[in-house]
C-alpha cells in the first residue's frame, strides 16, 4: 500500500479546470486537492487530468483477479472503477454462488487497494428463482450499481445459427455445450415471470437507494421497458435506436470504448451525441485512446472528451468528491506525457499509485520520501 504523499505543488503541465486546458498549478494536501505554496514537481510537457472513473472494468470471474485487475487499473490512470460481477445461469462461474464469493473479496479488499474498486453486479434477467438472494447480497455488499442484462437472444441464435462457436462460448465459460443448451432452455421457460421479477428487484433497489440499468438494449422498445420500471442507466446499448430512447428519457448512456473508435458502430453514436460516458469493458488501454480518437476525429474537444471518462461518470454515480480538479475534492489525478499521450503517473487519494517514463525521474527528482504500488 503506498503513503499518501506529502504536500506537493504540480507545476508547468496544462491542468484541465473548469471546462478547459489552462497552464497553471495543481496542489494536494493528505489526499485532497487544495492551495498553499508546497514543494513542487515540475511536470512541463505533462498534461494533468481528472482520475479516470471507469464504470465497467469488465467482469471480474474469481477472488484471485482482484490484485491484477487493480494493478491495471494504476497503470492505465483509473482512480475509481466498478468491476462486473456475473449474477447469472449460463454456468458454475456465473452463479449466485461465484458472485457472492467475488462480492466479499472486493469489500474485504477494497481498504488495500490502489484504486477505488466498487462491485457492479450484472444479473441475468431471467435468474428469476434467485430475486430474493440477489436483494439480500445488494443489501449485504452496497454495489455501486445493478444492471440487468438478457443473453438469451443471443444465444439462441448461436446456437441456431453457428453451433460451434456456441460450443467455443460454453468452452469458455467452462460448461459443456450441452448444460448450457439445457440452461438455454430452462431460461426460454421463464420469459412470462421476467417482468414481474423485474419489477420486484426494481422496488428493492429504490428502497436500498441503488442505482440500476440495462445492458445492451437492442432497440427503444425495450429501453423504455427498463427506462419505465427505473433501470436509468443504458449501458452499452446495441443500436441507436436504444439510445435514442434513452437520451430522450434523460438517462445516461454508457458507450464501450471500443465501440468508440473509428469505423464501429459506438463512433456514430459518439458522433450523434448519443453517449454520456465510455467505459473500458476490459479493454482498460482503449478507454484513453478512444478519447485520442475522438480529439483527432473533430468529435469533441480534449475537455470534453475527457470528461467523458472522468466528470461524467462521477455525476452518474452521484460521487461528488471527484471527476474535477477542484479545490477539496480527492486528489485523484492522471499524468499524461503531452508528446506520447501516455500515461505515466497515477495519484489515487494523494497516493502515488503508478508512475513510469520521464515522470518518474520528475518525481524523483523532487527528493520525495516515496514508496509506490508500480512504475
Amino acid at each position: 500500500m503506498p503513503d499518501t504523499l506529502p504536500p506537493l505543488r504540480l507545476t508547468g503541465a496544462n491542468i484541465l479546470r473548469d471546462g478547459m486546458m489552462q497552464r497553471r498549478s495543481l496542489s494536494f494536501a493528505e489526499g485532497r486537492i487544495t492551495r498553499g505554496p508546497f514543494p513542487e514537481v515540475d511536470l512541463a510537457g505533462y498534461m494533468v487530468m481528472p482520475g479516470i472513473i471507469d464504470l465497467q472494468l469488465g467482469p471480474l470471474a474469481q477472488p484471485a483477479d482482484i490484485a491484477r485487475l487493480d494493478a491495471d487499473c494504476a497503470a492505465g490512470g483509473v482512480t475509481t472503477a466498478l468491476a462486473a460481477v456475473e449474477w447469472g445461469w449460463q454456468s458454475p462461474r456465473h452463479a449466485p454462488d461465484t458472485a457472492e464469493a467475488v462480492l466479499a473479496a472486493i469489500q474485504a479488499a477494497r481498504p488495500g487497494l490502489l484504486a477505488d474498486i466498487r462491485a457492479a453486479i450484472t444479473t441475468e434477467s431471467r435468474l428469476v428463482g434467485e430475486g430474493a438472494r440477489l436483494i439480500d447480497a445488494a443489501t449485504r455488499h452496497r454495489p455501486a450499481m445493478v444492471v440487468f442484462a438478457d443473453s438469451l437472444h443471443d444465444l439462441h441464435e448461436m446456437r441456431r445459427t453457428a453451433p460451434g462457436a456456441f460450443a467455443a462460448h460454453a468452452s469458455a465459460i467452462g460448461t459443456t455445450a450441452d448444460a448450457l443448451s439445457q440452461a438455454v432452455d430452462a431460461a426460454a421457460q421463464r420469459t412470462r415471470e421476467m417482468p414481474r421479477h423485474l419489477c420486484r428487484l426494481a422496488d428493492a433497489f429504490d428502497t436500498l437507494g441503488l442505482m440500476y440499468g440495462s445492458r445492451a438494449d437492442p432497440d427503444g422498445e425495450t429501453r423504455e421497458r427498463h427506462q419505465m420500471i427505473g433501470a436509468r442507466v443504458a449501458v452499452f446499448p446495441a443500436t441507436r435506436q436504444a439510445a435514442a430512447a434513452a437520451r430522450a428519457m434523460m438517462s445516461p448512456v454508457l458507450l464501450r470504448a471500443a465501440d468508440a473508435m473509428p469505423g464501429s458502430g459506438g463512433a456514430g453514436m459518439l458522433a450523434a451525441g448519443l453517449g454520456d460516458a465510455l467505459a473500458s469493458d476490459a479493454a482498460r488501454p482503449l478507454l484513453v485512446q478512444a478519447v485520442w480518437a475522438a480529439v483527432d476525429a473533430g468529435l469533441l474537444t480534449l475537455p470534453r472528451a475527457w470528461a467523458m471518462i472522468s466528470e461524467r461518470p462521477a455525476e452518474i454515480l452521484r460521487l461528488a468528491d471527484r471527476g474535477r480538479l477542484d479545490p477539496g475534492l480527492r486528489a485523484d489525478l492522471t499524468v499524461v506525457n503531452a508528446a506520447t499521450r501516455d500515461v505515466e503517473a497515477t495519484i489515487s487519494g494523494g497516493r502515488l499509485v503508478y508512475v513510469a517514463g520521464d515522470a518518474a525521474r520528475r518525481f524523483a527528482a523532487a527528493a520525495l520520501p516515496l514508496r509506490i504500488a508500480a512504475e
